[in-house]
């Protein structure tokens, strides 16, 4: 149950450090940490709706590239979690 707890945490955090209110580019995330900033799966996402809608900020970019890479990653560690778990998993529910 704490293992789910902290997916919960971690879920939340990365859902209020996504640039939905500013763009990632601002001077609200300093630029040493923009590379790490965009391991936020969400971040090319909302970025690429912000240029493609409002034209706003920069087109795809190395950040939207990691972010792709980044999710793509954790959805194969998600599948492989799942996968292990799957036996077990109906008799916790």
């Amino acid at each position: 149950m704490q293992r789910a707890f902290d997916i919960l945490v971690a879920g939340a955090a990365l859902f209020f450090l996504s640039p939905v209110m500013y763009p990632a580019t601002s001077s609200f995330v300093p630029s040493a940490i923009r590379p790490f900033y965009g391991l936020n799966p969400m971040v090319g996402v909302i970025e690429g709706f912000r240029w493609s809608l409002l034209g706003i900020g920069e087109g795809p970019s190395l950040m939207t590239l990691l972010s792709a890479v980044m999710a793509v990653l954790l959805f194969v560690a998600a599948v492989l979690y799942f996968r292990r778990l799957e036996r077990s998993f109906a008799d916790v529910i």
